[in-house]
């Protein structure tokens, strides 16, 4: 039987540090949506670590889909559900509640409709007190793009002109009007950040 286990290498490097961040913000139970899983390999190392959570990873690639259930089996695992297919411009997920929406490294590479649609859905799914974890380079007003971030965002402009770093400032906006508090921002290596968001519970608009 053919492997289908994908490898990225962005994600052994990057899986550590965002772990350390996901132990202090994340509840000590409930269920982490992931969107966006890519190879499936975020979604093993930190279901390991956090046995008292249930993750549910998602792809809207059958091929990143078909790796995470690769990536599954061989873990054994037993808090790590079955990759679902997620568009997240699209109703309904897969999922009607979370406690935590995890997104690693995907609102730049994608069309700003995608950071529209993950704000709205985490916004659906999320009750308050739950927590929107986003992880990327971004842009940010007062800081300068170092020039490995600048580079990239040249690159992914050159690939695809709907694509690139997207501002903190406009990322928050969207947060904003769907009812989510912050962002707390967490400075990562290799210029990244995690961007914390926090759904607080909104005031009836009928009530005077």
């Amino acid at each position: 039987m053919s492997d289908d286990r994908l490898v990225s290498a962005a994600a052994s490097r990057n899986r550590d540090a965002i772990l350390d961040v996901l132990r202090g913000v994340l509840p000590q139970q409930g269920l982490v949506l992931e969107v966006a899983s890519g190879s499936g390999e975020h979604a093993v190392h930190f279901a390991a670590a956090l046995p008292g959570l249930t993750f549910q990873p998602t792809d809207r690639d059958a091929a990143a889909r078909a790796s995470i259930d690769a990536w599954a089996r061989e873990s054994g695992l037993s808090n790590l559900r079955p990759a679902a297919a997620l568009d997240c411009t699209a109703e309904p997920w897969p999922v009607d509640r979370a406690d935590a929406v995890l997104c690693i490294n995907m609102i730049h590479i994608a069309p700003w409709a995608a950071a529209e649609g993950l704000i709205a859905g985490a916004a659906r799914v999320l009750r308050p007190g739950g927590i929107l974890v986003l992880y990327g380079p971004f842009q940010r007003a007062g800081h300068p793009l170092a020039p490995s971030n600048a580079a990239f965002d040249a690159l992914l402009r050159a690939r695809d002109p709907a694509w690139g770093l997207r501002s903190l400032e406009r990322v928050t906006a969207l947060t904003d009007a769907a009812g989510f508090a912050g962002p707390e921002v967490e400075p990562m290596p290799a210029n990244n950040l995690t961007v914390l968001f926090r759904r607080i519970e909104r005031a009836d608009p009928r009530e005077p």
